[in-house]
């Protein structure tokens, strides 16, 4: 018997005869004996719908209504799936996060765990009866009704199973696992049976969207093992994903996993800035007080070292933002232009095998400049290296490294 969080995101539930569909799921892991707690998203589209009813409220209105009503979405699929449950002869009831309670930070609309109460929780498990949580959710120190973010059911399923010490975290969704790149650009990209938290991490940080940042972290701090799998595939059946756990053994990892991409990026450049101490905090002090996240930095000096080059990236929902606070800095830089792009993608290689093989870096920029694929800006890690290219070279630099690195399906 093994105690075991599920998590059904919003397609999974999106209809009834879908919600039926997860009970099954359900159903199969209660016949096998184990303890189970169910996390679920709002019906496909419903916090959206949800949103726009806040903004045609008011354009500006109190986070905490706006919490008040986006939370509801959940509070429905949960009830509903209860229901549903219990038609089928399963012991199940629902649990909004004020009735675990999952306490939060006073950050709405962006929350943050702090701590779950499971003593009831738990002791219902163990009695049997199958939990309904309301994903997304939870309780401020005012006991005001918080929310986690966009995405946040998934960092509730595994805070939830961190907190009950459960043996697995299944996150069921459209796809059967994560892969070694998008299959819409690479055919021939494979499901990855097992990859390391690690791994994860950087693939959900670079564009990967199977699974939530803050979700992948809770796991990886609490070491909670995660299958990612389809709630699409037949629910008789145990679940095939692919299982998301600590390191795996050096000899047993591949040198590069993946293969991401993110098409959020933008690019600012300041040419001809004056090289002296305390540049770099000159431009991205301010940046940091506009809480605008900087990733990518390339700093090129002049041959008499007079003047210096600074190109980096930020979120392309940052970018006029971004550029409006270096513009404001042209007194105290005296740089002599500032140049944007948004036109431009973030390509990375990933793989926790890259710590213990050398020109991993060099394969990439070889293959990409064979396909004369130009490298705007280079970020590394032990385990990623990522380049921004031209947009419209987007596919061909994925098809490329996804082949170079063998990541293509065996025949």
């Amino acid at each position: 018997m093994a105690r075991i969080v599920m998590k059904f995101g919003g397609t999974s539930v999106a209809d009834l005869d879908r919600i039926r569909n997860v009970a099954r799921h359900v159903q199969r892991e209660t016949a096998a004996g184990n303890e189970v707690a169910v996390v679920v998203s709002a019906m496909a589209g419903e916090t959206n719908r949800l949103v726009a009813l806040c903004r045609e409220a008011a354009t500006i209105h109190d986070a905490r209504e706006y919490d008040a009503v986006v939370s509801s979405g959940e509070n429905v699929t949960s009830g509903l799936l209860a229901i549903v449950l219990q038609a089928m002869g399963i012991d199940a009831r629902s649990w909004q996060g004020w009735q675990i309670p999952m306490r939060t930070d006073d950050a709405h609309g962006a929350a943050r765990v702090e701590a779950i109460g499971t003593d009831v929780l738990s002791d219902r498990l163990s009695q049997g009866q199958v939990a309904v949580i309301a994903g997304f959710q939870g309780l401020s120190s005012l006991n005001r009704i918080t929310t986690l973010g966009r995405g946040g059911s998934d960092t509730t399923a595994v805070a939830v199973a961190a907190a009950l010490h459960a043996d697995r975290c299944d996150i069921y969704t459209d796809v059967d696992g994560v892969y070694t790149t998008d299959p819409r650009i690479v055919r021939t990209a494979r499901r990855l049976p097992r990859v390391s938290h690690e791994e994860m991490l950087e693939m959900a940080s670079l564009g990967a969207k199977v699974l939530h940042v803050r979700a992948v972290e809770l796991a990886m701090v609490h070491d909670v093992p995660v299958m990612v799998c389809s709630s699409f595939a037949d629910p008789a059946r145990p679940p095939v994903g692919t299982l998301i756990t600590a390191e795996i053994d050096a000899m047993e990892q591949e040198t590069v996993t993946s293969i991401a991409y993110a098409r959020d990026e933008a690019q600012v450049t300041l040419r001809d800035v004056p090289d002296a101490p305390g540049v770099a905090y000159a431009v991205f002090g301010p940046l940091a007080e506009a809480s605008i996240v900087v990733d990518m930095i390339v700093q090129n000096i002049s041959e008499d070292g007079s003047a210096t080059d600074i190109t980096f990236t930020v979120p392309q929902s940052d970018f006029e933002r971004a550029m409006a606070v270096v513009e404001a800095q042209r007194g105290t830089l005296g740089f002599g232009k500032l140049l944007g792009d948004t036109d431009v993608v973030k390509v990375s290689v990933i793989g926790i095998g890259m710590r213990s093989h050398a020109g991993v870096a060099a394969t990439a920029f070889k293959a990409l400049a064979e396909r004369a694929i130009n490298i705007r800006a280079i970020t590394t890690s032990e385990i990623k290296i990522s380049v921004l290219i031209d947009a419209a070279y987007t596919e061909l630099a994925v098809r490329t490294l996804h082949a170079v690195y063998g990541l293509d399906k065996t025949p």
